[in-house]
C-alpha cells in the first residue's frame, strides 16, 4: 500500500482543508502564522509535502471556524462515496 500522503484520499483532505481556509478568509502565511508556525507550513500541507497529524488537524478546523467533528463527517462521506464509485 502507497504512503497515505501519497494516496488519492490524501488529495481529498488536502483540497477540503484549502475549501475550509478559504471559506474562512484566511491566507495559508495567516494560518501558519496563527498556529505558530513557519509561513510554509500550510502550503506544505496543502501542496502533500508535509503529513498532517489528528491534532493539527484539529487546531486547523478550529482556526477556520470549522467544527472538527463536522469536518470529518463530511470528509468520510466524500471518500466513502469515491470508494462505492469505484466498485
Amino acid at each position: 500500500m502507497a504512503k497515505s500522503i501519497h494516496r488519492p484520499e490524501s488529495a481529498v483532505l488536502r483540497r477540503r482543508l484549502r475549501e475550509i481556509r478559504v471559506a474562512a478568509g484566511l491566507t495559508q502565511a495567516e494560518v501558519s502564522s496563527q498556529l505558530g508556525r513557519d509561513q510554509t507550513y500550510m502550503s506544505n500541507i496543502e501542496r502533500g509535502v508535509r503529513r498532517l497529524d489528528v491534532i493539527e488537524l484539529r487546531d486547523i478546523c478550529r482556526l477556520t471556524g470549522k467544527d472538527f467533528l463536522e469536518f470529518l463527517a463530511e470528509l468520510e462521506r466524500e471518500l466513502a462515496s469515491r470508494t462505492r464509485r469505484r466498485i
